[in-house]
């Protein structure tokens, strides 16, 4: 029979920490691509993370990855649930990282039943005209679940998810981050999203009233890739610690940088700036943490 791990607490796993195109990147020559390709021990699966309750027996992961094969095994093995059950998948917009592993889903893949698939009204769409995607709904290998903005959807009796608009590159899609609660505990998951001063939101707010938040870590810094960094405005991790620098001390060990570019020294394993990032008091999220929500 299927068994969760331990006692019945709902928590969050993370699933993958790099960007977009994974560590090391397709095409990728620099030293520390060639050293990466070489030794899988530096390989990162790109960002994602689950929410997990033993109560229920239930699991969601939010965004479906190009590893969401790998992830998913990752995901059956620390649940100690062998089963195939997926209780939903969250998308957080429509670029290749976030939502192209739905494609494991159908037919040729896993060939899913119904597995619920919440999007926001652009990404919904999206998915459901144009092909490959429509022919997982067509097939009904995933039921595509509306979402709305700052409207939470109730999982459980214990647990839910709210959405809420974020400011990024939006060709295909909106762009959220969610909210993850619990009777006692909040968690907020932004892998994506431009410079902060573009969200209508104060993010030293945000972190004050949360318990946890995984956020944007993309880059560490500017000039760190090969063409102008103002085509992908996401904030640099070191803006990021300088904008919550006043904040107290326990306000900044909520923070997790997550979905590091494979240029960024944070997943290169640069000492020096792992130890800034810690020493100012913030945390660098790793596959296989665990979070716990109550």
């Amino acid at each position: 029979m299927a068994t969760f791990t331990q006692a019945a607490t709902p928590y969050i796993l993370v699933l993958g920490v790099g960007q977009d195109a994974g560590v090391p990147q397709m095409g990728c020559d620099t030293p520390f691509c060639r050293r990466a390709w070489s030794d899988p021990k530096l390989h990162q699966t790109v960002s994602s993370i689950a929410l997990v309750d033993p109560d229920s027996k239930s699991r969601w992961i939010f965004d479906a990855t190009p590893d969401l094969p790998a992830q998913f095994e990752f995901l059956k093995e620390t649940t100690r649930d062998r089963s195939n059950t997926l209780s939903g998948v969250f998308l957080t917009h429509a670029h290749i990282g976030h939502y192209t592993g739905l494609m494991y889903l159908g037919r040729e893949s896993m060939s899913s039943k119904a597995v619920p698939v919440y999007a926001m009204p652009r990404m919904k769409q999206m998915l459901e005209t144009n092909a490959p995607w429509s022919q997982l709904v067509g097939l009904k290998n995933i039921d595509l679940r509306p979402l709305s903005d700052k409207n939470a959807v109730g999982l459980t009796g214990n647990l839910s998810v709210e959405p809420f608009f974020v400011p990024h590159r939006d060709e295909s899609s909106e762009t959220v981050g969610f909210k993850i609660s619990s009777r006692t505990k909040t968690l907020v998951f932004i892998p994506d999203i431009d410079k902060w001063e573009r969200w209508r939101t104060n993010l030293a707010d945000v972190v004050r009233a949360a318990d946890f938040l995984l956020v944007d870590g993309t880059f560490y810094a500017d000039g760190e890739i090969g063409r102008p960094m103002s085509e992908v405005p996401h904030p640099f991790v070191s803006e990021t610690m300088a904008l919550l620098r006043d904040l107290p001390a326990k306000d900044k060990a909520k923070v997790f940088f997550i979905h590091f570019n494979h240029s960024n020294p944070l997943v290169q394993g640069d000492r020096q700036k792992l130890r800034e990032v810690r020493t100012l008091g913030f945390g660098i999220a790793k596959r296989g943490q665990r979070i716990n929500l109550r």
